[in-house]
C-alpha cells in the first residue's frame, strides 16, 4: 500500500511550522553558535524527512528528532574541534534600549556554555533548557543516568565559575562574602 507524498510532505511541513523554533533555540545552546545551529537544525530535518514515512504516527517526532541533534552534533564536534578558532570576546551586539536583559544574559550563558566540555553542555541543554528527565538524557546520550547526574553537577559548578559576579547567584550552597556584600 502505498501513502500519499502530498499528505506526508504536509504532515512533515506543518511539524516543522509548530516544532521548528524550539529544536532550534535547543541547537543554538548546543552548538554555541547560532550559524551552525541552523545548519544542524537543517541537517537533521533532512534526515527526520527521510525517515517521515516509516516513523509511527504516535511516536514522539520531537525526541526523534532531539536524537538527530545530538548524534549529528556529536559527529560533527569530532571533525569540527580541528577547524574551530575560539575568541576571547563576543562580537558587538545592537545596542539601545530595546535591547531587554534577557538578551546580555542569555548571551552569557551561551558563551559559557561554549566554553564547557561538550558532553556536559549537551546534559545541560537537554535536562535544563529541554526539561527533560536524567533517563531520557541518559538514552538520547547513550550513557547512565548516573553519568548524566556527574556531567550535570559538573557542568552547573563551572558555569558558576565561568559567569562569576555577572550571574545572581541563588542556592543553598552560596556562602556569605562580606567584601561582596558591601560594593
Amino acid at each position: 500500500m502505498r501513502r500519499d507524498t502530498g499528505d506526508i510532505d504536509e504532515r512533515f511541513a506543518a511539524f516543522v511550522r509548530e516544532h521548528g523554533e524550539r529544536h532550534l533555540r535547543v541547537a543554538v545552546l548546543l552548538t554555541g553558535n547560532w550559524h551552525a545551529a541552523e545548519d544542524l537544525v537543517q541537517a537533521s530535518l533532512v534526515k527526520l524527512y527521510r525517515a517521515w514515512p516509516r516513523l509511527d504516527t504516535s511516536s514522539d517526532p520531537d525526541a526523534y528528532l532531539r536524537r538527530i541533534m545530538v548524534n549529528t552534533h556529536r559527529s560533527w564536534w569530532r571533525a569540527r574541534w580541528r577547524r574551530e578558532t575560539p575568541t576571547a570576546t563576543l562580537p558587538e551586539t545592537a545596542s539601545g534600549e530595546d535591547i531587554a536583559d534577557r538578551h546580555a544574559v542569555g548571551a552569557l550563558v551561551r558563551q559559557a556554555l561554549t566554553r564547557l566540555p561538550r558532553q556536559q553542555r549537551a546534559v545541560l541543554v537537554l535536562r535544563y533548557f529541554e526539561d527533560l528527565p536524567e533517563t531520557e538524557v541518559a538514552k538520547l546520550l547513550g550513557c547512565s543516568s548516573g553519568s548524566v547526574k556527574t556531567h550535570a553537577h559538573r557542568g552547573l559548578r563551572t558555569l558558576r565559575e565561568l559567569l562569576g559576579g555577572e550571574w545572581p547567584r541563588s542556592g543553598v550552597n552560596q556562602t556569605p562574602d562580606p567584601e561582596r556584600d558591601r560594593r
